[in-house]
């Protein structure tokens, strides 16, 4: 290793270790967090609850069907949101 080489990596490890100390932003406990996170869990209890749904109708061989008119659910319908449970 040339002089030259050395003279950098010994300007740069300094950099290294300011950036490595720096510190993280502190961790929120859940009671801690704006309310709007309790509307966001809500929110993904639902879609967990429709996509179930979903892979229920698709193992049982209805989820191409509209549940209500029991008319064929068009791909495209589909295709825009797949938990879809009516044709329109």
């Amino acid at each position: 290793m040339s002089e030259d080489n050395i003279q950098d990596s010994q300007e740069i490890a300094p950099q290294a270790e300011e950036e490595a100390t720096t510190e993280a932003a502190p961790v929120q406990k859940i009671d801690q967090l704006p309310s709007t996170r309790a509307i966001d869990v809500n929110r993904i209890e639902s879609d967990l609850h429709d996509v179930d749904a979903a892979l229920t109708r698709l193992a049982d061989g209805t989820y191409w069907t509209d549940e209500v008119t029991g008319q064929p659910i068009p791909d495209e319908v589909l295709a825009r949101n797949p938990i879809a449970r009516r044709a329109n």
